[in-house]
């Protein structure tokens, strides 16, 4: 599975812009997200879909599909949930 290249990344480009109004996170590359110095957030594109790698638990990434806007709000509020842990 390929990161997601400029094409895809225009695709979401409504949930890049939710994700970068989080103030702890840092892009460091168009999609690529770093909470202080660890990544936290990429994307990929498959014939599947896209899909977004993230550490919920700040650990270990967690592969979650972003191809719908459904599936992009859930990623969000799963987020969202994980900073007030």
């Amino acid at each position: 599975m390929k990161h997601a290249g400029p094409d895809t990344l225009r695709l979401l480009a409504s949930l890049l812009n939710a994700v970068r109004t989080d103030t702890s996170l840092v892009e460091r590359t168009p999609g690529s997200f770093y909470r202080k110095s660890k990544a936290y957030l990429h994307f990929h594109e498959d014939p599947a879909g896209i899909f977004a790698d993230v550490k919920l638990d700040g650990m270990s990434f967690t592969r979650l599909r972003v191809s719908t806007a459904t599936e992009q709000a859930q990623l969000l509020k799963l987020m969202a949930q994980a900073c007030v842990k």
